[in-house]
């Protein structure tokens, strides 16, 4: 198995560019989706509860104000950190103990791939990249957040610029649904052939 990392700073096309490797029959792990199927584990959420009191209603994680909480308050973020990141870290080890066999290449969706030193468990790395105000508009219209709120999300992440110097290849999003298919199967041809 070649495992391909597809990250990115927030806004900058990881998942548009994950949905069209699946659509080229390729497997895609979504960190993300690691991270939602944990907001629904009740040991998590009396945990989340405990270390983030008023954050869990009906046993229900209130996502927003838990970001309010931890994007305004360095400690909190790491400590919801420290929460998070050893369940995604064994889901991470055992999704690769699993696929081991495969002799294709797989992705990983992930936004924070250098923040949680993930890089070397990988063996390719795809750095999305798209201009700022592009970036900013998107996750504003998508998240339905402040630009002041982007900005708090943003800063906490390693900028983009620095992720492209750290990439085996960077994809401009900021094209058509059919250029990015293109660009992404190149990649993928040459990839394989390696």
């Amino acid at each position: 198995m070649i495992l391909a990392a597809i990250t990115g700073s927030i806004g900058c096309g990881k998942t548009t560019l994950a949905a069209q490797a699946r659509s080229l029959g390729y497997a895609v792990f979504d960190v993300d989706g690691w991270v939602r199927r944990l907001y629904f584990d009740r040991f998590f959420l009396q945990i989340l509860e405990k270390h983030f009191k008023g954050t869990v209603k009906d046993g229900t994680a209130d996502k927003r104000l838990l970001r309010q909480i931890v994007f305004t308050d360095p400690k909190k973020r790491k400590l919801l950190e420290s929460l998070i990141h050893p369940f995604l870290l064994e889901t991470l080890k055992k999704t690769i103990r699993r696929n081991a066999y495969r002799n294709e290449v797989c992705f990983i969706d992930v936004a924070l791939l250098f923040e949680m030193g993930w890089d070397k468990y990988v063996d390719f790395i795809i750095v999305v990249d798209v201009p700022y105000e592009v970036q900013k508009q998107r996750v504003m219209a998508r998240d339905k957040v402040s630009a002041e709120d982007f900005e708090n999300i943003n800063k906490v992440q390693l900028n983009n610029e620095h992720k492209k110097q750290l990439a085996d290849a960077v994809i401009e999003t900021d094209c058509s649904q059919n250029l990015l298919r293109v660009r992404l199967a190149e990649l993928i041809r040459d990839l394989e052939a390696s």
